[in-house]
């Protein structure tokens, strides 16, 4: 039972930090997408 709890804990914090660092990576499509043709 321990080791299940700690492997959701786990995944949980693996889940937080992986939305914390794709938050900060990526950017909008409106930015990405941009160009000199392009009207979103």
């Amino acid at each position: 039972m321990k080791a299940f709890l700690l492997g959701c804990v786990a995944a949980v914090v693996i889940a937080v930090a992986g939305m914390v660092i794709l938050d900060r990576v990526q950017e909008p499509a409106a930015q990405a997408f941009a160009t000199t043709g392009v009207r979103l």
